[in-house]
């Protein structure tokens, strides 16, 4: 169960991330301004699943890697470490900071490097995530074989 439910959070955490960093680069290179103010009003909005799909995923990951020694792991430990802080410190203030300047309509040199680093960050935990997918599966194909 406690596998399913980090299988299942990181997922959702992964699909979110993705679908946000989607919908921020299709609506800055075809949308308007209003567009652009939606989709980082929703990615703001949207923060009220993906803090605890992230939250769920740690916790349980945590859980499951109690008392394993293995180097992937540690590498997932690690990852999700960078993940967390790159989520706290950089994408979490970014949107809050974005969604309010384009709903002022204020689409200037601050919104557009916030917008880029926030892209930069995204893209960074997406790559992250993925691989710590990648690992977990390894890791559960390895627990079914050895039962």
């Amino acid at each position: 169960m406690k596998a399913i439910l980090h299988a299942s959070a990181g997922g959702l955490a992964l699909a979110l991330i993705s679908v946000f960093w989607s919908a921020t680069l299709i609506s800055e290179l075809f949308g308007t301004e209003e567009a652009i103010a939606g989709v980082k009003t929703g990615i703001l909005w949207a923060m009220a699943g993906l803090i605890p799909a992230m939250m769920a995923t740690g916790i349980s990951g945590v859980v499951l890697g109690k008392g394993w020694r293995s180097p992937v792991v540690t590498r997932k430990m690690r990852r999700m470490r960078i993940i967390a802080a790159n989520g706290l410190c950089v994408l979490l203030p970014s949107a809050v900071f974005l969604a309010l300047r384009a709903q002022a309509g204020q689409f200037d040199v601050w919104f557009y490097a916030v917008q880029a680093v926030e892209l930069m960050a995204g893209a960074v935990n997406i790559r992250l995530l993925a691989q710590n997918m990648k690992d977990g599966i390894s890791l559960s194909r390895r627990r079914t074989v050895s039962v």
